[in-house]
């Protein structure tokens, strides 16, 4: 198990928020953060472990396709409530497609939000994690310091 923080402590050694994950293999592939206290994507789509530090390709995220990511997020994390309480199945999970009608919507909205522009930056996000659940409907149980890459 990985080493936790209390969240004092992480905010006051730089680390950020992050909001939803898109992807995780190895460690977060994409999702929405913080960074430098706004809202960003985040994408890495180092597969390899080639390098020893993840670079991710960041950018700003609109108001609207937060407010958007995180009502999916919510409707995501509701559903591992009851998936880790076993009252639900792997097979009802919402991304699934043709369960939650809503979620699909969400997602058919979000699909542009979600691909990384040409201008993306590149930072590298050094990750921590805190004590609480792995996933609840506020936040992840990780978060990220980001530093510009070399």
């Amino acid at each position: 198990m990985a080493e936790t923080w209390d969240v004092e402590h992480l905010i006051a050694d730089g680390f950020e928020r992050v909001y939803v994950e898109l992807e995780w293999y190895d460690g977060p592939r994409a999702g929405l953060a913080e960074i430098d206290g706004t809202p960003h994507y985040f994408q890495n789509d180092d597969y390899d472990h080639a390098h020893e530090a993840d670079e991710y390709r960041v950018w700003p995220a609109s108001e609207a396709a937060v407010e958007l990511e995180r009502e999916q997020w919510a409707i995501f994390a509701r559903w591992n409530e009851h998936y880790e309480a076993g009252t639900v199945g792997s097979e009802s999970h919402p991304g699934h497609g043709g369960i939650d009608a809503r979620y699909d919507e969400l997602a058919l909205l979000l699909a542009s939000h979600r691909q990384a522009p040409n201008d993306a930056r590149r930072l590298v996000g050094e990750l921590r994690f805190d004590a609480g659940a792995r996933y609840r409907v506020a936040g992840l149980d990780y978060w990220f310091r980001w530093r510009p890459s070399r």
